[in-house]
């Protein structure tokens, strides 16, 4: 939740005590690892909650908060956020290449319309050249149909078995092995944030098995340590991409840390030379 988007959230909600400035942001971002709902259990924490509400209350209300604050952020992408600068010279660069690009939309936070009405601003031209993955196609893909059992008609166990049969690469002998490790385990995994991580995870199976990629060559340009975690996981290199809010964050699990896009920061000549561990 950017500053913009907290304003117009606090607002609507007639919250007007509250108040992030730049610094009280970027250390919620540090103290919460990212995690929204934990910032607004430690903002509130610290400046006190409605009086208004019950204790029993907080969770729901801090949901309809991030609710509200999915609403702004969709506002506000429509009207005004730019692109982040140089990101249009990389994609073209990396096109000119003959290096395929895919966007993930399907795992943000902040919903797929809301990335997707970013991703448009790269002009129909642009589009034409990568690949934009959401939820419908990580849904459609061979892993997707999997772990969420979309369209299966026998048992989960045979399904598995079948496809693992059928797989004619090794990419995909790996890809039925984890998930059939996966599911082996799901009996004993109940957090919302493992759940989260698995759809990650799936976005970035979709993603490469969609650039006809094998994961360990593929690289993902990420500013949240959700996405990160998901890449190492799977063993996809990674790059961390600070904003002006993160400038401080770590980022342990990435294996290159950059500002932006172009000049002295990150470009496709340097992801090209680099070789990943």
């Amino acid at each position: 939740m950017s500053i913009p988007q907290k304003d117009l959230t606090f607002q609507k909600l007639g919250l007007d005590c509250a108040n992030w400035t730049e610094p009280v942001y970027s250390d919620l971002v540090r103290r919460s690892a990212g995690n929204e709902e934990k910032m607004l259990v430690l903002y509130f924490n610290r400046i006190g909650w409605p009086t208004s509400l019950p204790t029993s209350e907080k969770e729901p209300f801090v949901k309809s908060v991030l609710q509200e604050k999915k609403n702004a952020l969709e506002e506000l992408m429509l009207k005004s956020l730019p692109l982040r600068p140089g990101v249009e010279d990389f994609i073209d660069d990396a096109c000119n290449k003959g290096i395929p690009v895919i966007i993930l939309t399907a795992y943000g936070r902040s919903g797929e319309k809301t990335a997707r009405s970013i991703v448009e601003k790269l002009g129909d031209e642009r589009l034409s050249k990568i690949k934009v993955v959401g939820n419908e196609e990580v849904e459609k893909s061979l892993y997707g149909q999997l772990v969420f059992g979309k369209g299966m008609s026998s048992s989960l166990d045979e399904q598995l078995a079948k496809e693992a049969r059928k797989a004619a690469s090794a990419e995909k002998q790996r890809i039925a092995e984890e998930v059939a490790s996966l599911l082996k385990v799901s009996v004993n995994i109940d957090t919302s944030s493992s759940e989260r991580l698995e759809k990650i995870v799936a976005s970035l199976r979709a993603g490469a098995e969609i650039a006809e990629v094998p994961v360990c060559n593929c690289i993902l340009v990420a500013g949240s340590k959700s996405g990160l975690a998901a890449a190492e996981q799977i063993g996809m290199p990674r790059v961390a991409l600070r904003s002006s809010f993160t400038s401080r964050a770590e980022f342990p699990t990435a294996n290159a840390i950059m500002d932006g896009f172009g000049g002295p920061d990150l470009t496709i000549s340097k992801l090209c030379q680099k070789r990943w561990s």
